[in-house]
């Protein structure tokens, strides 16, 4: 077997923004597998910023596993160990290889067009008219569970925009999900959380940065509204450190991104070790092209999970990979009658 990568910018349709900053292109990594008679495909999302493996030696690592493809797939994930998101390109580039079709990575009813995914809509951070007329949009489009990223503008004007959906839409009709990034400073998390909780918050993703274990526990202990760890968990590689961090930690949520967790493999490990504690999760995309969305979502419906996930990102790109994912009335959808047009 062949092992080649290629990488891809993949250019925003409208320049998004976060309490990082302004997105307006991501770099992404393609991982394609030939022998005599397939192909396979795999996607290495790293997230310049975030990722743990956003490092000067990634494409020498990218290098490093096309020479040595042959080798173990299991060798191969331990080597890897640092760079979760060549894991998980790997991951599905060799379930790819194997499949009777390139992207049908687990038959489903999902793949089949039978069922579809219930996903929330993403709003971005930008001015309060901005904001305003994408919650107008996802509402417009069928969505039932709305996911804002807060912490980059003033935050009386993100309380106004909460409480405007609010005034509105009850929480029975609108599940309404907030993403702080780690914007907020741990003296004033908790005051910043009984503010947000005042409109029947769902869950708030990493209301302080990754690294403060003890403020995130006094936190997840002490507030008002269900904290959602992110990333908290990003570049825990330790299998005991996963579960010790959980423990310590306690959150309501965790959430998982294949990409930056270590893939399939990294993700169940913190789903089992949630599961035993009583911890809720679920499934979020890191921006990947539709190939790895395509994977991500194949593999979260065979999972069984109901709660709303967050995979609405691959409608984000002006020049992303055609395929058969749609978004329908707040659920994402892959339409058999579609095909994919892979140009790599």
């Amino acid at each position: 077997m062949k092992a080649t990568y290629k990488k891809y910018t993949l250019n925003f349709k409208q320049a998004s923004g976060t309490s990082r900053g302004i997105l307006k292109t991501k770099d992404t990594y393609f991982l394609i597998l030939k022998n005599e008679k397939k192909i396979g495909y795999g996607e290495c999302g790293v997230f310049k910023g975030l990722s743990v493996d956003d490092r000067p030696d990634y494409e020498g690592k990218l290098q490093w596993l096309c020479n040595n493809i042959h080798l173990d797939k299991e060798e191969l994930l331990n080597t890897l160990i640092e760079f979760p998101s060549i894991q998980f390109g790997l991951e599905q580039a060799l379930l790819s290889v194997k499949s009777k079709t390139p992207f049908e990575l687990f038959p489903s009813k999902f793949t089949t067009s039978k069922e579809a995914i219930n996903i929330n809509g993403l709003i971005w951070m930008g001015t309060e008219a901005f904001m305003k007329q994408q919650i107008s949009d996802k509402l417009a489009a069928g969505f039932s569970t709305i996911k804002m990223k807060i912490g980059a503008i003033d935050f009386d004007t993100e309380l106004a925009l909460l409480q405007s959906i609010r005034k509105q839409f009850s929480s029975k009709e609108i599940e309404l999900r907030v993403d702080a990034n780690g914007a907020f400073q741990p003296n004033e998390a908790l005051e910043k959380l009984k503010q947000l909780s005042e409109f029947e918050i769902h869950s708030i993703e990493q209301p302080i940065k990754q690294g403060q274990i003890e403020e995130m526990a006094e936190l997840c202990l002490k507030t008002p509204l269900p904290i959602a760890l992110d990333e908290e968990l990003i570049g825990v590689f330790n299998v005991t450190k996963k579960q010790e961090l959980l423990q310590t930690i306690n959150p309501q949520y965790i959430i998982l991104k294949p990409s930056l967790v270590g893939g399939f493999k990294g993700s169940e490990q913190w789903i089992g070790f949630a599961d035993k504690l009583n911890i809720g999760w679920w499934i979020t995309s890191a921006l990947e092209s539709n190939i790895g969305l395509n994977a991500i979502a194949q593999w979260t419906y065979i999972l069984g999970n109901k709660m709303p996930q967050g995979l609405g990102t691959g409608s984000l790109f002006t020049n992303n990979i055609e395929s058969p994912l749609e978004v329908k009335k707040g659920h994402l959808c892959y339409n058999t009658n579609l095909d994919w047009k892979v140009n790599l």
